[in-house]
């Protein structure tokens, strides 16, 4: 299998006769050029910086000098380094400027060019002197000898006057250019491996990048929910629901103009079934978002709710306006444990306390019935607790056998200010039963 860094090629019998040593110098030699060029340039901007000029400058070039060493890297390491950095979600130079700013990636790549700058690439040039500079000094030993006539210095140490001597330094430096590879692409590895670190991307930059986006594309989701709620409750009131009540009126003018009779009595069954109907249809527009929660909030909607319930409940309830899809996830939640009390638990009573504090809305059912509750066995909180969570918020439940049940929603958001809220805070205390 072929190497794919200089690091693997180092532990191969051909590495001498291979092109990883040439690839080691070229690394290094093209370190030391980009290096300095950096190194000059950051000088000019920090003058610019003191005009307010250069610093916004010299903190964005560190992306482009990232993509140039990236590149650099294939030199020494087959294996490309990805673009770290995010594709801005908006197109313009203000967008890109703050998604850059706000990467990690961006900084990392700001102390790599500050330690190119200033430390990196004159060791590049060092390692080169002694790994490359110091055996081509000795091999031209002969040709400057040849050159100069009598005698030559090499290395500006050692004084040949003659050919044996000349020819000896020349064997010495083939030796020690074959020998000095091995530290040099030692080196070359070792820098790579540190800009690989720095300007590849890491995990992390890709799970904060990917809990981002998801975050983002849940709360896109809980938004579109409640708009194709809205849609489908008001598409029923206006449409079906208008077309039921006139209906309903029709046969009930129809039910009197008909004669006592078989027609009559039809005509009277029929009016009571659409009266049925237009009732449990008010009642589904209402399950799908009551008026109350949207013209008023979640605190009357919370009340409305208890004076529905088929168990007398108390409600201790103060609640400022909150983001349309947290009261819409409280509500509900609510609506379903009063459900759950009603059917399943025997309860004589009920209660349920919501506050908003330090940022969390919490809402508290309680019931006292007979307890041992398991929203395993299809109590409908499964899918309000998938829902709440879509909010980064948790729902509990705590009901050991013989009671009380407590039911908890716990939902991280900000009160709305009061001008952007359609009604102010209302506070509702009330103790009812449907």
């Amino acid at each position: 299998m072929e190497p794919r860094t200089c690091r693997q090629a180092l532990t191969r019998t051909r590495f001498p006769l291979s092109s990883w040593p040439w690839r080691s110098v070229g690394y290094l030699a093209s370190g030391g050029i980009v290096g300095a060029a950096v190194c000059l340039l950051f000088l000019v901007l920090a003058v610019f910086s003191l005009f307010a000029v250069g610093l916004p400058l010299l903190l964005l070039s560190g992306p482009a000098l990232g993509g140039i060493e990236r590149w650099r890297l294939r030199l020494v390491d087959r294996d490309p380094a990805p673009d770290p950095h995010r594709v801005p979600a908006a197109p313009g130079l203000a967008a890109w400027l703050r998604v850059r700013v706000g990467e990690q990636a961006t900084w990392r790549e700001l102390a790599y060019g500050l330690l190119l700058a200033v430390v990196l690439w004159p060791l590049d040039l060092l390692v080169l002197a002694v790994g490359v500079g110091l055996p081509v000094a000795l091999l031209s030993a002969p040709f400057r000898l040849a050159a100069d006539g009598a005698e030559t210095k090499v290395v500006k140490a050692y004084l040949v006057t003659s050919y044996p001597e000349a020819f000896a330094a020349a064997l010495i430096g083939a030796v020690l250019l074959v020998a000095l590879a091995y530290p040099l692409a030692a080196v070359a590895g070792a820098r790579a491996a540190l800009a690989r670190a720095l300007l590849a991307p890491r995990e992390s930059d890709g799970r904060d990048g990917r809990i981002g986006e998801v975050i983002a594309s849940r709360a896109r989701l809980v938004d579109a929910f409640e708009a194709e709620r809205r849609r489908i409750e008001r598409d029923l009131h206006d449409g079906a629901q208008q077309r039921l009540v006139a209906l309903t009126m029709t046969l009930g003018l129809a039910r009197l103009d008909a004669p006592p009779g078989p027609l009559a009595d039809q005509l009277a069954k029929a009016h009571a079934e659409a009266g049925q109907v237009l009732t449990e249809l008010r009642e589904l527009i209402h399950d799908i978002h009551p008026q109350v929660l949207a013209d008023y909030g979640l605190g009357p909607a919370l009340a409305d709710a208890a004076d529905r319930s088929a168990v007398p409940v108390d409600t201790d309830v103060e609640l400022p306006r909150l983001p349309v899809s947290v009261e819409s996830a409280g509500y509900f939640a609510v609506c379903e444990a009063l459900a759950n009390i009603g059917k399943h638990s025997g309860a004589s009573r009920a209660a349920i306390t919501a506050r908003h504090a330090d940022g969390v809305l919490r809402l508290d059912v309680e019931d006292d019935g007979r307890g041992a509750a398991d929203p395993a066995r299809g109590s409908g909180l499964t899918g309000l607790a998938d829902r709440i969570a879509v909010l980064d918020g948790t729902l509990t439940i705590m009901s050991p056998p013989g009671g009380p049940t407590v039911l908890r929603v716990e939902i991280p958001c900000p009160a709305l200010p009061a001008s952007s809220a359609s009604s102010s805070p209302r506070t509702a205390s009330s103790s009812g039963r449907g």
